[in-house]
């Protein structure tokens, strides 16, 4: 086990790529967590770029050594707003370094890189495939160039459980609930 400097115990493990050691530890967890509301937090109230469209921080991950951070960015819109987006933040994380090491008390702020998030449009993709096996019909593997998944209407009584469900609730006796009195 190793010891860090803070006094908190590291977890080693081996990078994927290179096959490295790399210590883990709770200080760079709690580190990541704290960049990821504050960089959200300046980008929603104070950075006013308007090639910024609507973007929203989803993670943080910094090397061990804290010299490096990729903050990972959601971003909803098509492909050229996306790239769009992401130049402007990219723009914008020199402001946000600036102001993170005036805000935050850590010895070194890292340098950002900002990477899109595509865990979304996975997510999307995959229920979509799972709607369309459902439906029986082929999947597409077409997203249509929107990242967030279109939502559906609820069933109605007349359909799969919810005839069901209509059921126990017309059976099911109404209590009326009676008022406690203070003491």
């Amino acid at each position: 086990m190793l010891l860090e400097p803070d006094g908190q115990s590291g977890r080693v493990g081996l990078s994927r790529r290179t096959g490295a050691a790399t210590t883990m530890t709770q200080r760079t967890d709690r580190i990541d967590e704290l960049l990821r509301q504050e960089i959200g937090a300046m980008l929603e109230r104070e950075v006013a770029d308007p090639r910024i469209g609507f973007a929203t921080v989803t993670d943080v991950k910094t090397t061990p050594d804290l010299r490096h951070a990729r903050v990972l960015v959601s971003v909803i819109g098509g492909s050229s707003e996306r790239t769009a987006t992401l130049r402007a933040l990219d723009h914008a994380m020199v402001f946000i370094r600036r102001e993170l090491g005036t805000r935050l008390r850590i010895r070194r702020i890292p340098d950002l890189h900002v990477e899109l998030d595509d865990s979304i449009e996975r997510g999307t993709r995959i229920l979509r495939l799972l709607d369309a096996i459902e439906s029986g019909g082929a999947p597409s593997d077409d997203i249509g160039g929107e990242s967030l998944p279109t939502p559906s209407p609820l069933p109605t009584a007349d359909e799969g459980y919810g005839a069901a469900a209509a059921e126990f609730a017309a059976k099911r006796p109404v209590v009326p609930r009676t008022r406690r009195r203070r003491r």
